[in-house]
């Protein structure tokens, strides 16, 4: 571990201040060992990187694995500020593989992405096709995140459409992806689940979230819920 890693780390263990934070953490994670959850609260993650914002983190970026759930989402938010795409890009890349849970995942969110959509478009076929859960969820996190508003496209539909998986946090986010989408893209949408187009547990899935969701109207609920299969 580098300098920068240990000052970082040390950074994120002075912030621990919560051990029912902590516990809870290991509830709504627990996927991944206990002990390598400090317990560290995002908002104070957030500002250790704001800190950093003007230095050079690179060395920390380069330490990976990290020993800590709370390095990562630091590296997250480190990430998520890059301003240079192609760096953004590398630097996600490299860091996708060792996300192995689904807050760090859905934390990463790199402002710079936005302004080049064709080329993020071009790497979601990619990450779907990864292997690795966290990278698929990834993938379509960022079609929810980036796609299903002014530059939607009917297209990008079956694109999450044909992730199929058996883990849990690929169908959830295929099942969150749809739900978003029948709130904001609802006459495209609907065919997906009219016609059964998901698989079982993330069609009915889908329909929950969105059922649930203040975004869909009444009338559109009414109707999603004639399709759950029993």
């Amino acid at each position: 571990m580098n300098e920068l890693a240990k000052k970082l780390q040390n950074e994120l263990k002075a912030e621990v201040s919560d051990e029912k934070y902590r516990e809870m953490q290991t509830r709504i994670i627990p996927n991944i060992l206990a002990d390598s959850i400090l317990g560290v609260r995002v908002p104070d993650i957030r500002k250790i990187a704001a800190k950093y914002k003007e230095t050079d983190v690179s060395p920390f970026l380069d330490d990976l694995p990290h020993r800590y759930h709370d390095e990562n989402y630091l590296h997250a938010c480190f990430l998520n500020g890059i301003k240079d795409h192609g760096e953004c890009m590398e630097r996600v890349e490299a860091f996708l593989p060792h996300i192995d849970n689904w807050a760090v995942c859905d934390g990463l969110a790199p402002k710079v992405f936005a302004k080049h959509k064709p080329e993020l478009l071009k790497k979601v076929p990619v990450w779907h096709a990864s292997g690795h859960t966290y990278t698929i969820r990834f993938g379509t996190g960022c079609l929810m995140r980036w796609f299903l508003d002014d530059d939607f496209e009917p297209r990008f539909l079956d694109m999450a459409a044909a992730v199929r998986s058996e883990e849990y946090y690929v169908n959830m986010m295929t099942a969150w992806y749809f739900a978003t989408a029948l709130a904001k893209q609802y006459d495209s949408t609907l065919p997906y689940i009219t016609e059964h187009r998901l698989d079982e547990w993330t069609h009915n899935k889908a329909i929950q979230k969105a059922v649930e969701s203040f975004r869909v109207t009444d009338e559109h609920k009414s109707e999603l819920k004639k399709h759950r299969i029993s």
